[in-house]
């Protein structure tokens, strides 16, 4: 990364823009053909400038700004690895093993987690309350000798997906997605949609430009 954008990363991190002005967050709620409801998460230090700059952009790809955020709930997301690298954690796991699901589970559980599953490669998944996540996933991390890779507040759907069944919706959506992504003030991008009758090219450019 260049170190301008390193600076801008730190920055941010710190709640300040890279001029150094306090950053405000918002949200945008948009509806795409055919019936998609994406949210997306900004964080500037000028909200009014952002969200009237978006919601050009939004318009201009097809999108509509329309209340959408009530086909969502604030989720607290944490993802473990699978491998134990902690052998003093555990005596009867070695360094490298995969670690226990269901005694990671009554773990989690016991921590606070509201729900666990796996991923496509196995790491554990933790659903937590917001203001709980970062807690969780540390407390259990240290009991079961887990890497943290990653912990996020998400927007998660309430109901069933928008299957994609057209391939020029999809490709009008993979494109306002990845505008919105490209646009400097925005952290996150979600959307209720689910790959239909669609093919795998033109449904990867969708799912590349989501954070779910």
């Amino acid at each position: 990364m260049p170190k301008a954008g390193i600076d801008v990363a730190i920055a941010r991190g710190q709640g300040k823009s890279d001029t150094g002005a306090g950053l405000e967050t918002a949200t945008l709620e948009v509806m795409m053909a055919p019936s998609i409801a994406i949210v997306i998460d900004i964080e500037s230090d000028n909200k009014q400038r952002s969200l009237k700059e978006l919601r050009h952009l939004v318009k201009k790809h097809g999108g509509t700004v329309a209340p959408t955020a009530f086909l969502f709930t604030r989720q607290g997301r944490a993802v473990l690895s699978h491998y134990n690298n902690d052998e003093d954690v555990n005596d009867n796991k070695g360094e490298g093993e995969t670690a226990d699901f269901d005694e990671i589970m009554m773990q989690a559980l016991d921590a606070g987690a509201e729900d666990v599953e796996t991923d496509e490669e196995e790491n554990i998944v933790l659903w937590t309350q917001p203001n709980m996540t970062h807690r969780v996933a540390q407390d259990l991390a240290k009991v079961v000798g887990l890497k943290i890779l990653s912990s996020d507040i998400i927007w998660s759907c309430v109901s069933d997906k928008v299957k994609v069944d057209d391939t020029e919706a999809a490709g009008m959506l993979a494109k306002l997605l990845s505008v919105v992504q490209e646009y400097p003030d925005v952290q996150a991008v979600y959307a209720n949609a689910e790959r239909g009758d669609v093919s795998e090219e033109a449904w990867n450019a969708v799912e590349e430009a989501l954070d779910s």
